[in-house]
């Protein structure tokens, strides 16, 4: 399989003379090859054997609930694991699994039979609970975001390195049906050269979160930049390509969350451009308070057509073609009409993508039966999942960038490249 490597981007980008495009950067360094792979994983990289069933364990009975594992032929739920009671029984009724732990460290101390984790525990234990799984022996996949440091992601990639295991990502972004057919529509060379992207997390309300029983949770205060990879997934996970530097500012007012929290984030809003590395610009806004609709969406920008997906006003998801015709403006100048229609995003969870049972809608624009489709087809095929521990970095550590840009005043900054799969 052809991947982008680190080396690969640094040789090419010094011996191309400038301006590079998209097409020829990508071009240079394998990534149209690369890119190949994003789109049907499973079906692209066949196994040389039958796949093997695959036992899995379910850690974190909130968003771990959402999953298809016990819908899928090729996986058995052989244990759920939560520190509160009434959560593991909710577990344990979802998956039909009547083998519970009160713990991750005691289902991985005891579970000898089992292949695979599922991690959906809170954000700031996602790496401290999968090295353990790793160091275990298990295969992991993790709830967003991968990290919370760039020492963590450093982390991460060197356990996934030392132990030989797979390591994915359950990002929803990347599997939402419009970025699929983002995804393809790149593949393709529909955009002609791509030359802008941005993308929106908006989420009002988040602070109902901010308490349990009385108690803050880990939510109360979060970095919204430190929860990034909604939006970074609609640039790396539809190009392959890697963000290089940012500059971020955030808004804040005087709610006691953010007087007061663990992080030290005075920020409810960031927003960030990124450069990526061929150059383009990447408009990335997590916005978690304010007077919007809300929603989980972007735009890919392209000389020759565009693809916007749906906004929270009840419009779109729309293509603009780079018109033939020309009209005058209201100045009396002379320009381009493009061409605008309506776009029919297919539903992609009732094709042959996924197998029968897991055809049906689930959470987060579909993505949820995509998720736990890759995951379990990677660890039965044994192949690298399209999410794996280096595009997961990929999306996570560049938000992280950010966010220090911003507490620094839009300071622009450099985004270090954990390099990519080989």
């Amino acid at each position: 399989m052809l991947m982008i490597t680190a080396d690969s981007v640094a040789s090419s980008s010094a011996s191309d003379p400038p301006p590079v495009t998209r097409r020829s950067f990508l071009q240079s360094t394998g990534g149209l090859a690369a890119s190949a792979s994003l789109v049907l994983p499973a079906t692209l990289h066949a196994a040389e054997s039958a796949p093997k069933q695959v036992r899995v364990g379910i850690v974190g009975g909130r968003f771990g609930l959402g999953f298809q594992f016990h819908e899928h032929p090729l996986c058995e739920v052989t244990g759920v694991a939560e520190l509160r009671p009434e959560r593991l029984e909710a577990l344990s009724k979802t998956y039909k699994c009547k083998t519970k732990y009160d713990s991750l460290e005691a289902m991985l101390a005891q579970a000898k039979d089992m292949d695979a984790v599922a991690i959906f525990t809170e954000a700031p234990n996602h790496v401290r609970h999968s090295v353990a799984a790793l160091n275990a022996g298990k295969h992991v996949l993790c709830a967003v975001p991968a990290a919370m440091n760039l020492e963590e992601c450093e982390e991460l990639i060197e356990t996934v390195k030392r132990t030989g295991l797979s390591f994915m990502m359950a990002e929803t972004s990347y599997w939402q049906q419009s970025t699929i057919s983002a995804r393809q529509m790149y593949q393709e060379g529909k955009f002609g050269n791509l030359i802008y992207c941005e993308s929106e997390y908006q989420h009002d309300g988040l602070d109902s979160l901010f308490h349990e029983n009385g108690k803050r949770t880990w939510r109360y205060g979060f970095p919204p930049m430190n929860y990034p990879t909604h939006c970074t997934a609609h640039y790396v996970g539809v190009t392959g390509e890697r963000l290089t530097e940012v500059m971020c500012q955030g808004w804040g007012d005087d709610s006691p969350s953010l007087k007061d929290n663990a992080y030290n984030n005075p920020f409810w809003n960031e927003s960030a451009m990124f450069k990526t590395e061929s150059g383009l610009a990447f408009n990335v806004r997590v916005w978690w308070k304010g007077a919007h609709r809300g929603g989980e969406r972007a735009e890919w920008i392209g000389d020759k057509m565009s693809f916007y997906g749906h906004t929270p006003n009840g419009q779109g998801p729309v293509v603009i073609r780079r018109g033939q015709q020309t009209e005058k403006d209201d100045a009396g100048f002379v320009r381009n009409l493009p061409a605008f229609e309506q776009y029919q995003v297919p539903e992609f969870w009732k094709t042959d993508m996924l197998p029968a049972p897991l055809r049906h809608g689930s959470g987060h624009d579909g993505s949820h039966s995509f998720i736990t489709n890759e995951f379990i087809d990677a660890v039965a095929n044994n192949r690298r999942p399209a999410v794996d521990v280096y595009e997961a970095v990929a999306f996570t550590a560049p938000g992280i960038v950010a966010h220090q840009s911003a507490l620094k005043g839009g300071e622009q900054l450099k985004v270090p490249n954990f390099g990519r799969a080989s």
